[in-house]
């Protein structure tokens, strides 16, 4: 498997499981959503993944790299877009996927090379020398994954990318990223509690109390049901609301 692979993963804060015998396998060129409520345990996992968190319990694999024998291998496969923003909004566009890329050892015409392909990829590259806080959300947003591409990571991560953002922005984001999947060959797992960024064509992980419920096409999961009516059926209680 050279794409992302968990295999019973367990993650606890105390008493309380975040994360119970969680496993699957996202193939290269695979859109994956991770579907759940909030707390759902999405934020934990994607800890795990980025080994912000630890745990001796199960495995996870990046393009082939066990990410605790070889951490350092595995860490530079992926992109990450985390759910808080990162940027520094005091430099431009181009100064934050600068320094960004020399934290990964590039630099001169490697670096411009690299910065100007993820720049055009997310329709940036007139907006580079714009200081980030000028930015409006959904062009913030695209700055982050075009920094996240600068290494050339085979899977990336992206955690409730889009909060905040309005449905517009939303879209355009969501249309990147499948399209970077289809034509990059990137391994992709968007964390999300929205069922309108989703695709029937995804591959769909529905993670509720901490537990994968259902891994499959998100198509063939939702049947005849539109997919939100399908998640709620899957995470709501007897009364109906979320659990």
């Amino acid at each position: 498997m050279t794409g992302l692979s968990v295999r019973n993963l367990d993650y606890s804060y105390g008493s309380r499981r975040a994360l119970d015998t969680v496993s699957f396998d996202v193939a290269p060129g695979r859109f994956a959503a991770l579907l759940g409520p909030n707390g759902a345990g999405k934020s934990t996992l994607f800890s795990l993944l980025t080994r912000l968190f630890t745990t001796r319990s199960g495995q996870i694999s990046v393009a082939g790299h066990d990410l605790s024998q070889n951490p350092r291998a595995a860490l530079a496969r992926i992109g990450v877009v985390f759910q808080q923003p990162t940027l520094d909004l005091d430099l431009s566009v181009m100064r934050n996927l600068t320094y960004f890329a020399a934290l990964h050892g590039l630099s001169g015409r490697t670096a411009h090379t690299r910065i100007a392909a993820a720049l055009e990829r997310l329709d940036l590259s007139e907006r580079a020398h714009e200081r980030a806080r000028d930015l409006n959300g959904g062009h913030r947003r695209r700055t982050e994954i075009a920094r996240a591409l600068i290494h050339d990571p085979s899977v990336l991560l992206l955690d409730e990318p889009t909060v905040g953002l309005d449905a517009a922005s939303r879209k355009a984001i969501t249309d990147h990223v499948h399209a970077l999947s289809r034509e990059r060959g990137l391994t992709v797992l968007w964390a999300t509690h929205l069922t309108d960024e989703i695709e029937d064509d995804d591959q769909l992980l529905i993670l509720h109390r901490g537990r994968l419920l259902q891994d499959g096409t998100a198509g063939a999961l939702r049947g005849a049901l539109p997919l939100r009516e399908h998640f709620l059926s899957q995470t709501s209680d007897k009364t109906g609301e979320p659990a």
